[in-house]
């Protein structure tokens, strides 16, 4: 999530002083709120509690019906509208709720507007500017209107175009259809003749993306998938493994070339289109500069982590907002409708994006265009891809292991300090899918190890685990229902018991919450816990020193058996203490270099308990306190730490209190 707290007209202060890196440590909600006023109507998420679609009939085969239907009346090959359509929206309705694009319905049509002008409408506050002020559809870049052309080739109206998904479907096909017509070519029953209209249909603004995105789609055309819908309904598309598309018609799409403009160009694979939107490194007082800090990584200073995070607002208020130096900075973001990538600060270089200093020096933050709390608002197919591959690219340059230890959200951040805890960030929160975000990393989560091996990983089927939350339009009230990477915990194997409580999270010793922003019981996809012990279907798991149990609802499964090393106090320590950050020993700082304080966080490691090791990493602090970059120091020490799964956020403990042993099975 970007530092709303930290925007214009906000004290800004330096990064050197952990108060403002914890001055974007803004719970999710309450961040949003005061971001209005930086970003206006662009911060309001889209529609939540749309009308649910007025399906076809037919049972669980309508909406393969539907694609067939619509590629026999617009003579478009139907695996290609299948293989567009999951590439949109992976076959998914949403209820007829917009993305975060504003796009709707199994091809993600785009109507920005409507989606804008209801959001704003379903929280009974009007927009910023007044809808009768918005940009007309002449206006806004194509990519944000496919909607009403689709309307207008169709003679859908546009609200069955945006609840329907057998319209919508026909919608897609004509769009298909008429950049077929535009190349020149046929309307060819060869699905290989289609390549050119499919990278056209992207909406991407230059050729890179657009090539990427018809790529992904033949390559889902020549796998084949199948998939269960958010509607329960079975999608399938064969498999085509001879498939080779006619890859010359792209250039004739009208697309410009890749976006690479830039001093030194990107960061980024050849196979994204990346733009050069940079952060500015400039004075903004006597004492003060913006909005990064220039580093030689990985040669001095490491790179360990890359931090996801969500934007909380739209793309060009995002990136105004990065090119303004009294703002804070990330390295990337990504685009919602055809996954587009910015690059704003070089990787060598230190952002500040996490809330913890520790972790913005020797980590890369990749913002992507969403909110955490409209569930509604999904994230696309093509965000998801583009941010694979860079994350893929940044791991391979780095040698940053593809684990959730390492590819972290800004929720796994711990706070640096114990008074830090309460207001460090939740994104990119539980609707992030990360089950299948592992999988397009090519690192799917799968059982390692039989029940004795003494580890979970925690793995539910996203669409169908649905945990109830609140808070996500008014406090208290219920979020829409919605798929969820998360599972929640409890003090004991009854799902009437209390929540396992945080008393870093709330240290008045009130209970953990439902609130889509209370990260105190919950466990996300990926994760990894040392099993504590188990009961019928119940799992217990040491968290936050204590035993916390989950079950999957209506008794699915949500976690699958591994294995791996773990840390526990030694032997005659009652408890050990737990740290945000892995700062080095007091006799390592050289002078000049004033001795950071190694503060414990509010939570011990009791005797007895194991928590999974993600590495072993020396005391590392990164000194840059003004403008010129030769007072700059990165020191480090020879104490060791491993970083742990500590609870829902990582955590270190400094290896000379703990041992590391391999995991086993509690026994019974």
């Amino acid at each position: 999530m970007i530092d709303a707290a930290s925007g214009p007209g906000c004290r800004r202060v330096r990064p050197s002083q952990e108060a403002a890196l914890l001055g974007s440590a803004t719970p999710r909600s309450s961040a949003r709120r005061a971001a209005v006023a930086v970003v206006s109507a662009a911060l309001l998420p889209p529609l939540l509690g749309a009308t649910a679609p007025a399906a076809p009939p037919g049972g669980t085969a309508r909406l393969q019906g539907a694609f067939a239907a619509a590629a026999a009346a617009y003579h478009v090959p139907r695996s290609v509208l299948l293989g567009v359509s999951y590439l949109q929206s992976r076959w998914d309705t949403h209820g007829g709720a917009p993305s975060v694009a504003g796009g709707y319905g199994p091809m993600h049509l785009t109507d920005v507007r409507t989606a804008m002008a209801r959001a704003g409408a379903a929280r009974g506050r009007p927009l910023s500017p007044p809808v009768g002020t918005a940009p007309d559809d002449s206006r806004l870049p194509a990519r944000l209107t496919t909607l009403t052309r689709a309307a207008a080739l169709t003679g859908i109206p546009a609200r069955r175009l945006r609840t329907d998904p057998a319209a919508n479907i026909a919608g897609g096909a004509a769009l298909l259809a008429a950049a077929q017509r535009r190349l020149g070519r046929p309307l060819s029953a060869e699905p290989a003749a289609w390549y050119g209209a499919v990278a056209a249909f992207s909406g991407a603004d230059d050729h890179a993306s657009a090539v990427s995105y018809a790529d992904d789609v033949f390559e889902v055309m020549r796998e084949g998938e199948r998939r269960v819908d958010d509607a329960g309904q079975t999608v399938a598309l064969g498999a085509q493994p001879r498939l080779r598309p006619d890859t010359a018609r792209p250039s004739r799409a009208g697309l410009h070339g890749p976006v690479t403009s830039g001093p030194n160009g990107t960061q980024c694979p050849r196979v994204l289109s990346c733009a050069w939107v940079p952060a500015p490194y400039e004075r903004t007082g006597p004492d003060d500069y913006g909005n990064h800090d220039l580093g030689e990584r990985p040669l001095s200073g490491s790179i360990r982590y890359i931090v996801v995070h969500d934007t909380e607002g739209r793309w060009d208020d995002v990136l105004r907002l990065v090119q303004d130096p009294t703002y804070v900075s990330w390295n990337y973001t990504v685009r919602s409708t055809d996954g587009q990538v910015a690059q704003h600060v070089r990787t060598e270089d230190v952002a500040w994006h996490a809330g913890n200093w520790y972790v913005n020096a020797t980590s890369v933050g990749i913002e992507h265009e969403g909110f955490l709390a409209a569930p509604d608002a999904w994230y696309t197919e093509a965000m998801y891809r583009s941010s694979a591959r860079l994350v893929r690219y940044l791991a391979a340059r780095y040698h940053v292991p593809l684990d959730r230890q390492h590819v972290l959200g800004h929720d796994d951040v711990p706070g640096p300090t114990a008074s830090s805890v309460p207001g460090m960030h939740t994104d990119p929160g539980p609707y992030w899918d990360w089950r299948h975000y592992f999988e397009l990393l090519g690192r799917p989560f799968h059982r390692t190890a039989s029940r004795r091996g003494g580890v979970v990983t925690i793995l539910p089927d996203y669409t169908a685990n649905r945990p109830a939350y609140t808070g996500c339009a008014a406090a208290g009230e219920p979020c829409a229902v919605h798929g969820s990477g998360e599972v929640r915990l409890y003090s004991r194997p009854d799902a009437a018991s209390p929540l396992i409580g945080d008393i870093g999270l709330h240290p008045g010793g009130e209970d953990s919450t439902t609130d889509v922003n209370d990260l105190g019981s919950r466990v996300s996809t990926g994760q990894r816990y040392a099993v504590a012990g188990r009961r019928g279907g119940w799992t217990a798991i040491w968290y936050l020193g204590q035993k916390a149990w989950f079950r999957g609802p209506r008794g699915r499964r949500v976690a699958v058996d591994g294995s791996g090393l773990v840390v526990t106090p030694r032997p005659g320590r009652t408890n050990v203490p737990v740290y945000g950050r892995a700062y080095p020993e007091e006799k390592a700082y050289p002078a000049g270099v004033p001795v950071q304080p190694i503060s414990p966080l509010p939570y011990r490691m009791p005797a007895g308990q194991r928590y999974v090791v993600g590495d072993e990493v020396p005391g590392e602090y990164f000194y840059a306190t003004t403008y010129a970059r030769d007072t700059h120091r990165v020191v480090t020490g020879e104490d060791r730490y491993y970083e742990i799964q500590f609870g829902h956020r990582v955590a270190f403990v400094r290896a000379a209190d703990v041992r590391v042993v391999p995991s086993t099975a509690p026994v019974p």
